[in-house]
Parts: C-alpha cells; structure tokens; sequence
C-alpha cells in the first residue's frame, strides 16, 4: 500500500468556502416564469418531510402527470412506461396522511439497497430489477443536480439521466423504444410528444447531460463505485481532496476478500488495509482534506456488504458533518440500520 495518500491536483475550479461554509454548486431552478398549481403550503409540506429542497420540475412534473389522468397521477405513466411516480409524490399524493410516521420513515420511503444519502427515488420502475429513478443531489440544501437511474438488484450504478424528470422519463422512453424494437407505438409516440410539448413551454432541457452537468463532471473529484462521483470543496492550493492510496480495482478486491473470508480471524486479516486507510483519513480530515474519508465511506457503502458497516457509520457521519451536510449523515444512519432489498414503501408499512 502507498503512503497516506496524496491530493489530487485539480486545474479547474472548484467548490469554495464562504466564511467558513461549504458553498454547493447550486442548480438553477428551472421552469422560471412558469408556477405549478401545487400550493405552497403543499410544498413546504414536502421539503418538511424530506428536509430536502425539491426542484420547481418535481412539482411541473406532477402537474403534468394529474393532466394525464387526473383520477390517479401516480399511475399516469405506468401503462405505457411501467412507472410509478412514488417517495415525496406519495405527500403531494397526501398518502402520508394515513398513518403515523417518524422522521426516518421519510428517510427510508422507496430508499433501495444501493441508494446513497445524495439519491432521492421520485421513480419506481421494474420490480424484477430494482429499477428506480431519482434527483441526486450534492448537498441537501441545494437542488438536485441530475436525475439518477439505478437497479438495485444488478449493482451500485448510478446512471445520470438527464437534469430534470421530464428529460428522464423523455430518455426512458426512448430506451424503451429502441429495446423493443417499436417505433409506431401509438400510446408512446402520443406520450412522447407530450412530454416534448411540455418540456418545451416550461423551457426545460431534455439533453442527458446538460451544460450545467458538464460543469459539475469539472467539479467532480473522484467517481466512487457509483459512478455518478462526489464533489467536495478543494481551494486554490488543493486542500479539500486527496486520493486514496488504493485504486478503485484493488479496494474492490480488498473488499471482497473481506466479503468471503472463511472465518472472523481470516476476515480480521483481510482488514488490515481497511484499517490502516481509516487512519490515512484521520489525517487527512486533520489537514481540511474531507473528501478522502467521504470517498472511501461511499465506495464501502456501494460495495453493499454488511461487515462494512460498522465503519461505513464511523466515514460517512464524519464527512458530512465535516462538509455541513448533515441530513445526508441522518439520511446515511437510517439507512444502515434498515438497510434492505424489501418493504421499500415505508409509508404503506407504517
């Protein structure tokens, strides 16, 4: 193993510091002139629950979908697109109205297996694969920066899907499209004129990768297991990020010795690298730089396995409190400690 890592030198700029504060690259809101019919009190409802600010496009988005079936909008897609528009659509749905239900309850709501805190589910897709879409966020203060797509039954990836819900599903379509090998589907041409017509008066961007997401792909200081990657501030002189001194191959494989050893003393053995980078950590967080234990906390947690953990709790909490982003550190504990493939909707649990 190398040395106590080192930092990465980065030519482009970088998230900055305000008087001490982590400053997020913010989104701009989109749909700028155009109100949704969603009142306000609805909305602070919403970001009350989730304590996450949500983007004007959610609330667009759901105006669109009761359009299409003003009867039941969380199905308006599931016919021909086989989602369902769940987690804070469930509040605009007022569905959380039935029963009694905590804060983590709204955490947890269609959180999968691989969801890290930045991940937000507003999609459900394919119940056989997992596959849900959602807003991910760099902060938990700021709007989302992508719309990401994952199956949590095949892995960790996070695919980015576009900046808005509407250039989502307009993606997913396409896909659909080009899977089945139908390109005259009345029900999906009508629907994809659709969401163009509205994608277009709202003056949303129906790219997958947008100029605003090239420009977070500049700030991005290392893509993690998930692919979709994390940023951190690093000032002028590098201090925010320093590599870890295994590559992303090699911690896989430290891992997954780990994973399958055959007994604790072997396990114990196989830890050692493990340990040894928690301690590379310590300095780094002494030296400003967060994003070293944020990175390794998020590849551990993207590897899935539950002899991780106990340190996965002891990074990540850390980091995000290091970072000021603090709900994405609840988010992370609730999640550990519920963490599971089934009952996803924690709502109709409760």
């Amino acid at each position: 193993m190398a040395g106590r890592g080192k930092r990465k030198s980065k030519s482009s700029p970088q998230v900055e510091q305000v008087n001490g504060q982590v400053k997020c690259a913010r989104g701009e809101d989109v749909g700028a002139g155009v109100r949704s019919g969603v009142p306000v009190h609805e909305r602070e409802e919403v970001e009350r629950l989730c304590k996450l600010r949500m983007p004007d496009d959610f609330y667009l988005f759901w105006d669109f979908c009761k359009r299409l079936s003003p009867d039941n909008p969380q199905d308006a897609l599931l016919g021909p697109l086989g989602l369902r528009l769940v987690g804070p659509f469930d509040i605009l749905a007022e569905k959380h109205l039935c029963c009694s239900a905590a804060q983590s309850v709204f955490h947890l709501h269609w959180r999968y297996f691989y969801d890290p805190p930045e991940l937000q589910t507003v999609l459900q897709g394919c119940n056989d694969t997992q596959h849900h879409m959602g807003y991910f966020r760099d902060c938990p203060d700021d709007v989302p920066v992508f719309v990401g797509e994952n199956e949590a039954r095949k892995g960790c990836t996070i695919t980015q899907m576009g900046e808005n819900l509407f250039a989502a599903v307009l993606l997913f379509l396409t896909r659909r499209k080009r899977e089945k090998g139908v390109q005259k589907d009345g029900v999906l041409l009508h629907l994809e004129a659709e969401l163009k017509k509205e994608a277009g008066h709202l003056g949303l961007p129906l790219e997958q990768k947008t100029k605003a997401m090239k420009q977070r792909d500049r700030k991005v200081v290392t893509k993690t297991f998930h692919g979709a990657g994390i940023v951190v501030p690093v000032d002028k002189n590098d201090v925010g990020y320093r590599e870890l001194p295994e590559s992303d191959a090699s911690l896989k494989k430290i891992c997954k010795m780990i994973a399958e050893s055959a007994d604790d003393e072997a396990r114990m053995k196989a830890f050692a690298p493990i340990q040894e980078m928690m301690t590379f950590v310590q300095f780094a967080n002494d030296e400003c730089d967060y994003g070293m234990g944020y990175e390794l906390g998020i590849d551990l947690f993207c590897f899935g396995s539950h002899y991780f953990y106990k340190v996965i709790g002891q990074l990540l909490p850390m980091a995000y409190t290091l970072l000021n982003r603090d709900v994405f550190g609840e988010i992370l504990q609730a999640h550990l400690a519920n963490r599971s493939h089934d009952e996803l909707d924690k709502l109709k649990a409760n």
